[in-house]
């Protein structure tokens, strides 16, 4: 915001009548509540919940982690490889 731009609005709000300002309070204060109104609500991680479930319903995951880890052996990066 321009500081300057918002110091001279505030200035001309100030010049106007207390009844014109009241006015120019609720005009502002209902357009600012049909924005926040109209905003997307917040997600929750938990709408993730059990999606992709169904990828893993033919895999034994013990398994899967096994080979995985295995995989890793040759990696280079020593906190990754299994402990013996």
């Amino acid at each position: 915001m321009e500081t300057q731009r918002y110091e001279q609005i505030l200035s001309d709000i100030q010049t106007l009548p207390l009844s014109e300002q009241l006015l120019l309070l609720e005009q502002t204060a209902s357009l600012v509540r049909n924005k926040a109104t109209s905003l997307p609500k917040p997600r929750s991680i938990m709408e993730l919940k059990g999606m992709g479930k169904d990828i893993w319903k033919k895999i034994d995951v013990d398994k899967y982690f096994a080979e995985e880890r295995a995989s890793w052996s040759g990696s280079g990066i020593s906190f990754l490889k299994p402990k013996s």
